[in-house]
């Protein structure tokens, strides 16, 4: 979740067995702790996402259909963990994540899942790269709302030049209800899931029928992201 960008692209293939493998290294928690302190608004959380929001955010995805999930911002995967568990054989998940620790981690706690060390704002590029040009659902742990607006602009653009018609993107978000203006800014349909068993209290947006970027309206909700 860093936005340094990575020196390469890697690849590991998946298979329809989620296996995951903690590493032996330090906590998760003061992994997170240290990233935040050293990279601040570009890292989510100084903590991990509880086990309670990790299943918020998967939850109501029909994964019999689902042929293809992409996870942003992985972090060290505790909404992947979820993921992995639920997903059917037939569905390829990608696992997107810029920071190289992080990415050390996931590959060392689910070997055998697919792990691209690259940029949010190229998914769509990363995606054509492995064949891929539709997904069913994006599932950001990213804090877009810390992000610059031309950066936030690019990243939700090419999660939506992927998505199906009725795909879904799927926001975490430790400060329910605050942001939502700015998900209502870029899609129709935004509806929220409050998670409260999280520290801090939190939810998910999800999205589906992103707008086009030249209306007045989304322009507008930019330049004020407050409301």
């Amino acid at each position: 979740m860093s936005l340094k960008a990575p020196a390469a692209t890697r690849l590991r293939t998946t298979t329809s067995v989620a296996t995951e493998i903690r590493p032996p290294a330090s906590p998760d928690w003061w992994l997170m702790v240290r990233k935040f302190a050293r990279h601040g608004t570009s890292i989510a959380s100084f903590a991990p996402s509880s086990r309670f929001l990790s299943r918020k955010i998967v939850n109501g995805i029909d994964y019999d259909k689902a042929q293809c999930i992409v996870e942003l911002g992985a972090g060290t995967g505790p909404i992947t963990k979820e993921l992995l568990a639920r997903v059917k054989p037939h569905t390829r998940v990608i696992i997107l994540e810029l920071d190289p620790d992080f990415c050390v981690r996931l590959r060392a706690r689910f070997p055998s899942a697919e792990i691209v060390e690259g940029d949010a704002c190229k998914l769509d590029e990363l995606l054509a790269a492995r064949g891929i040009h539709q997904a069913d659902h994006v599932i950001s742990g990213l804090p877009l709302p810390s992000f610059p607006v031309a950066l936030r602009d690019g990243v939700i653009a090419s999660a939506a030049k992927v998505l199906g018609s009725e795909g879904t993107f799927r926001q975490l978000s430790v400060m329910p209800w605050v942001y939502k203006h700015i998900y209502t800014s870029y899609f129709e349909e935004v509806k929220f899931r409050f998670v409260p068993l999280n520290l801090p209290p939190a939810g998910v947006y999800v999205c589906k029928h992103y707008k086009s970027t030249n209306s007045d309206t989304v322009v507008e909700a930019k330049l004020n992201p407050r409301g």
